[in-house]
């Protein structure tokens, strides 16, 4: 639940001019040119919708699994991150042909098709929730389209933006979902939710223009497409030729896990036993949510100015390991609110990761990266909730109680490690802090003189059949990466 510290991130609006700015070749089929404001609408109706549910999901998943509720809830998510992972890179990599506004209606919609099955069957919504997996990576593609159309020193701000979208869709749906489940009924929440993911479709169909220029593309949407392209350990595998792919890939592997478990257990650890009222809980989450933005526009802007991109992440990494010692150690209400506000400054980090592979992979490459990036965290996704219920049970925490009635609470309460999953997440962002010393600082386009080149010289600059030197498919993602 409070993953969206993490996933939410930087912004300045640059004065150096609107994030608007659409490359040439591209033929809008939407209103306007492409621009971010399209994607941080996309981003915001997605989630708002999820949020609204915070509150029917505990119920529904606590009266559908009464027992082991949170180790079912890890083996559902489990099976969507799984999927997530495997299918990020391709999706990613088919977005880099045949362009991206398809790629988000296809992801939008199966991300949200779960929602109107929590009140029809909630086996049936728990079961889509699983499969939903293959087509939940709508970051992938927002952050290819967004790459599209700004250039490399205005993408750390654009993604700052977009992340800082998705807290800030976070900050009211929970409260409202909660508010309406107690007034009207889970089932009012269901139908707004399911009417704003339907409003999203829309928006998609008829306001989202394309961002991928026609020069880059195949002729026709019956191009051929090979194997490699379409196999997404062909993008694996290929993380590993690049030493850069691959440290940025286990950083993010080792700071996302604990984040993912996070989000799946702290509304119920804070209300069962930090004792959090609902209302106190929903509080909670606008304070954070608020600050995170904060943390993700104007501190993010000034530390990338500053201190640089790399050092911009490792302070994210900083500020994630403090939070998390502090959670697992804090017993008492003041010192989540304190642990919280530190989670908002560790929320620069993932904008930071995604603006340091952005600028340094190929254009032609971007959907391919970003996949691969996302992917790595739809695997978290998966691994991290089942690992904080996994300590949880070790620990004899019983997260299975929504009203925060469970006696049992004392005794923890009373226990030295409050929430000892919590200091497990402390010492997998340790590893990760270690990792990321050894990412390269790269710093402007100079590095790669000819990259954006391609761009202009001609469709025939980004063709599918080998070009010239025969090892295109051996080359690294990110150029200049020797550690």
């Amino acid at each position: 639940v409070l993953s969206f510290t993490s996933a939410t991130r930087q912004l300045t609006t640059s004065s150096r001019g609107p994030l608007i700015s659409s490359k040439a070749g591209v033929s809008p089929q939407g209103i306007g040119e492409p621009s971010v404001y399209h994607a941080v609408v996309v981003i915001f109706l997605e989630f708002f919708a999820w949020g609204l549910l915070t509150t029917p999901m505990l119920a529904v998943l606590h009266q559908t699994f009464p027992q082991h509720t949170f180790l079912m809830n890890g083996l559902i998510h489990g099976v969507k991150g799984l999927l997530s992972f495997l299918s990020a890179p391709l999706i990613g990599a088919l977005s880099d042909v045949w362009g991206r506004k398809s790629f988000l209606l296809l992801t939008v919609f199966f991300t949200c098709a779960p929602i109107p099955l929590m009140k029809i069957s909630p086996w049936w919504y728990f079961a889509v929730i699983s499969m939903s997996g293959v087509f939940a990576v709508t970051f992938s593609v927002i952050f290819a389209y967004v790459a599209d159309i700004t250039q490399e020193h205005e993408r750390s701000t654009a993604y700052g933006l977009v992340s800082a979208t998705f807290a800030a869709s976070l900050v009211t749906s929970p409260a409202i979902g909660a508010y309406l489940s107690v007034t009207y009924g889970d089932t009012l929440v269901v139908i707004l939710a399911t009417a704003v993911a339907l409003l999203d479709i829309c928006f998609i169909l008829v306001a989202v223009p394309e961002s991928l220029p026609e020069k880059m593309r195949p002729a026709s949407w019956g191009a051929p497409i090979s194997w490699e392209q379409a196999d997404p350990f062909a993008s694996l595998r290929k993380v590993g030729q690049d030493s850069t792919v691959l440290l940025i890939c286990i950083t993010v592997f080792l700071s996302y896990l604990p984040e993912a478990g996070q989000y799946s257990s702290f509304f119920l650890y804070l209300r069962q036993v930090i004792r959090f009222t609902s209302e106190t809980v929903a509080a909670f989450i606008a304070v954070v949510g608020i600050l995170s933005i904060l943390a993700q526009t104007v501190v993010l802007g000034m530390l990338m100015r500053s201190i640089g991109n790399k050092n911009t992440i490792l302070l994210g990494l900083g500020f994630q390991i403090l939070q998390l010692a502090w959670y697992g150690f804090g017993s008492q209400p003041w010192m989540m609110w304190a642990a919280g506000a530190v989670a908002a400054m560790s929320s620069i980090t993932f904008p930071a990761i995604s603006a340091i592979v952005s600028r340094n992979a190929d254009p032609d490459q971007q959907g391919v990266v970003q996949g691969m990036i996302t992917g790595i965290r739809g695997l978290c996704n998966g691994l991290g909730p089942a690992l904080y219920g996994f300590v949880f049970y070790l620990f004899h925490v019983e997260l299975t109680d929504t009203d925060g009635s469970d006696k049992s609470g004392k005794s923890n309460m009373s226990a030295i490690i409050p929430g000892p999953p919590f200091l497990f997440g402390a010492c997998s962002v340790l590893l990760s802090l270690l990792v990321a010393l050894f990412i390269p600082e790269h710093t402007g386009p100079g590095m790669r003189p000819g990259a954006y080149k391609k761009h202009s010289n001609g469709a025939q600059s980004h063709s599918h059949s080998p070009q010239g030197s025969g090892a295109e498919g051996k080359e690294p993602l990110l150029e200049d990466s020797s550690v």
